[in-house]
């Protein structure tokens, strides 16, 4: 491992200097006892939603730490992994300066933050096999390069990278290395949360949108050092999680079993989906997919697509993409969505 990783170079100096907000709900902390709460100027009259949600969001931090051996101190919660990865460009980014690595073909939202940010994004294309060109990677390096984002099982290509790849990135980069793991749970491999430890310059983001089907409530998940959590907290908005999402998060995250039982039936339908598809006379390639959706390069993805969006099947045309040239990404649905799926394309005249 590296050893001239030093956060507090890697910050930037007015995050450094700065202060974060104090709400009423951040300056008084309950002792258990029943309250008259007279001090965030809210509107009294109880309907379960008229009190400023918890900012810290303790009660659902204590499920994960428990949930994923690690210390609450170690988890920032966001509006959407999409409000954790923004905050990590704004507290390590200096806008016009700084620049940060993407390996397309990978999640849009990246480069949209990069750009909303002013800060570079400097594209290092995958290799033909989906995986990082780790020499490629480094030669893009300079002092001012902060971050470098790996999607993990990634999308839109579904496979994960390689540990050693990402073994090397991590050891050699003196910036952050974001391991995006919004798939992990879909994954047979494991999650780089058990090596946490490890690196100080590791931060991993997860979400509830994928296989905890709570994509409607917003939540993203961060974790990190206790140092690197303790920078974001400084800048994150004070109430960015509502109450409602607190609520149902901690519903969903005290029945695990439902979940895993969820995550094996979608596996499965993979599968049946991954083997059907290559009957197909149209598709050309299936790739490998620790997602739930699989990458597929099929003879014209553009007529296909429309033809399935006729027929009331809405896909993902990624043809735009690098390396990407006429495949349609498939999410894995239900059974009978899936069904209808493969019904609809065996009478498609293409």
């Amino acid at each position: 491992m590296s050893n001239r990783f030093d956060l507090q170079k890697l910050v930037r100096p007015n995050v450094l200097k700065m202060q974060a907000y104090s709400s009423a709900r951040d300056e008084f902390k309950t002792d258990g006892r029943k309250m008259t709460f007279l001090d965030a100027n809210e509107n009294p009259f109880e309907n379960g939603v008229n009190r400023y949600p918890d900012p810290q969001q303790v009660r659902v931090k204590q499920v994960l730490a428990s949930q994923k051996g690690v210390s609450e101190a170690q988890i920032l919660l966001g509006n959407g992994s999409d409000e954790v990865l923004d905050l990590i460009f704004r507290a390590f980014c200096t806008p016009g300066i700084d620049n940060v690595i993407t390996l397309p073909p990978t999640y849009g939202m990246y480069k949209v933050l990069a750009d909303l940010n002013e800060v570079e994004d400097r594209k290092v294309v995958l290799r033909g096999d989906f995986q990082p060109d780790v020499e490629a990677i480094f030669q893009k390096v300079d002092k001012y390069t902060k971050l470098i984002f790996l999607c993990s099982p990634n999308n839109p290509t579904g496979n994960t990278f390689s540990e050693t790849s990402v073994e090397k990135i991590l050891e050699k980069f003196n910036g952050l290395v974001v391991i995006d793991e919004a798939y992990i749970d879909f994954s047979a491999e494991a999650s780089w949360l058990g090596r946490l430890q490890e690196f100080p310059n590791l931060v991993i983001t997860q979400t509830l949108s994928k296989a905890y089907g709570l994509a409607g409530i917003r939540l993203g998940i961060c974790y990190a050092s206790e140092e690197i959590i303790s920078i974001l907290n400084k800048i994150k908005p004070p109430y960015n999680v509502n109450e409602l999402t607190q609520q149902k998060s901690l519903e969903r995250l005290l029945d695990p079993e439902e979940v895993k039982n969820e995550v094996k039936l979608i596996l499965q339908e993979r599968g049946v989906l991954k083997t059907e598809l290559s009957k197909m006379p149209f598709v050309k390639e299936i790739f490998p997919s620790d997602a739930n959706f699989l990458l597929v390069r099929v003879k014209d993805a553009g007529i296909l697509y429309r033809k399935l969006l006729g027929a009331g099947v809405v896909v993902r045309n990624r043809s735009n993409q690098e390396l990407c040239e006429n495949t349609l990404r498939f999410t894995v649905g239900t059974p009978e969505e899936n069904k209808k799926l493969i019904g609809t394309l065996k009478q498609l005249e293409l």
